[in-house]
């Protein structure tokens, strides 16, 4: 396999986002499940609310990171930028699995943190645009969508290697929890990082980014440019990123509610998420080569439909207690709808984009967008108020979802348009770069 063979390129986006996303999602369970009782156990009855809102601060970090990272990926190249992220992500959380708690320093405790937390956001705000912008640059014709689809195929994995590590963590006495548990999932990271690392150090750069590098034909300030020339762009991506708060809600927001306000076990909730998102692996490649014979709309916009429909039977059926209509309801909204929508984003947004500036533009977009699944849960908790009033929150995601598939409905579609001619700017450019697929 060539270093920077489509299939090594969808193998290397696979392992960073699943170290990317074993970190977010360690972080996303700890805070659900400890982190109040650890960081924040002054704050009592909004203890949960106060961890479940330093999970959100990540996603206010992550425009910056994707103009930082951007920058690099689009000035200096993918390969690099990749790298970086990985060895960022990894470190820092290993680090929060060696924080004291609140108990040892004191208010230090929550602002360290945070502070970890935001530099997290910074590295993940790159790196699905760094790992999809690589790929889609290398991909045959006809099959961006799939081999675009390893990236999220690796949020999946990320999130159920997460959900795996943390079942006999949270089966721990709760001192023991408190106490060191729940840091263990935080410090087996560093492997996740080095398997990742060994994996992205041997791609090469795609040879339509080393053509434009060679004959000096890059951006020089890629923010300022993608702003100018690809504003309508970073703003569709933005809006159709709103429905990855149908993820957070799923995951962070009703995994609290359900173990918290409804008393469903944890280790039940926890196998549900593992199950559906298991079959998640394999549903979503099935979609994004769907998308690769019918477009990326159809799909990206359907998913989008059903998980609006989906978050009321989902939170309808935690109400309920019935763990058998929590499985089948968990199915319908992680194994099928939202699955069309993680399969496919990654080709839709990159094709929205010109060689220039594709990184930069991809990532900005999704990272503004996010903030609403970051903050999510938070004002999902917030809303509910401790009570069992899950209505108002599925209304809430179910309107997200219908403003990400109206701007969904409003781009071009792309799934035959060759790699040279994606992204055709509001404004042209005298000088356009020819890529060597296509």
């Amino acid at each position: 396999m060539s270093s920077n063979s489509p299939r090594r390129a969808a193998v290397a986006s696979l392992a960073g986002s699943t170290l990317e996303y074993y970190d977010n999602y360690i972080y996303a369970l700890a805070a659900a499940l400890v982190f109040g009782e650890v960081f924040f156990p002054h704050a009592g009855g909004v203890a949960t609310l106060a961890s479940l809102a330093t999970f959100g601060v990540s996603y206010v970090a992550r425009p910056l990171g994707a103009i930082l990272l951007g920058h690099i990926g689009d000035r200096i190249g993918r390969k690099h930028v990749l790298v970086l992220i990985l060895l960022m992500m990894g470190s820092c959380t290993f680090l929060v699995g060696c924080l004291p708690g609140y108990g040892q320093i004191g208010f230090w405790a929550p602002v360290l943190l945070v502070t970890l937390r935001i530099l997290q956001g910074i590295s993940v705000g790159g790196e699905t645009a760094a790992a999809t912008t690589l790929t889609v640059e290398v991909a045959p014709p006809g099959r961006r969508g799939l081999f675009t689809s390893f990236g999220p195929v690796g949020i999946v994995a990320g999130f159920t290697l997460a959900t795996l590590v943390f079942l006999p963590i949270e089966a721990l006495r709760p001192d023991q929890l408190a106490s060191w548990g729940w840091r263990v999932p935080f410090w087996l990271s560093v492997f996740v990082m080095l398997a990742g690392y060994l994996i992205r150090a041997k791609l090469s750069e795609p040879e339509a980014f080393v053509a434009a590098q060679r004959n000096d034909e890059l951006a020089k300030l890629p923010i300022v440019e993608v702003l100018r020339t690809h504003w309508a762009a970073i703003l569709r991506v933005t809006f159709c990123s709103l429905a990855f708060a149908v993820d957070t809600i799923i995951k962070v927001f009703a995994l609290s509610y359900a173990t918290g306000q409804n008393h469903v076990s944890k280790t039940t909730m926890l196998w549900v998420l593992v199950v559906t998102h298991l079959c998640a692996l394999a549903t979503q490649p099935l979609l994004a080569a769907l998308s690769d014979r019918i477009g990326r709309k159809p799909v990206f916009v359907a998913g989008n439909l059903a998980s609006a429909v989906m978050i009321f039977g989902y939170l309808a059926a935690i109400d309920s207690g019935n763990v058998v209509l929590v499985l089948l309801a968990a199915f319908g909204s992680v194994t099928g709808a939202y699955a069309a929508i993680n399969a496919v984003y990654p080709a839709l947004f990159a094709e929205m984009f010109t060689l220039r500036v594709r990184q930069t533009g991809m990532a900005l977009g999704i990272q503004i967008g996010l903030i609403a699944a970051g903050l999510g849960p938070a004002l999902a908790t917030a809303v509910t108020g401790g009570s069992t009033r899950w209505l108002p929150v599925a209304i809430m995601t179910a309107a997200v979802s219908l403003i990400a598939t109206a701007a969904a409905l409003t781009a071009k579609e792309t799934f035959r348009t060759p790699l040279s001619d994606l992204g055709a700017p509001a404004v042209q450019r005298p000088r356009r770069v020819d890529a060597a697929h296509g």
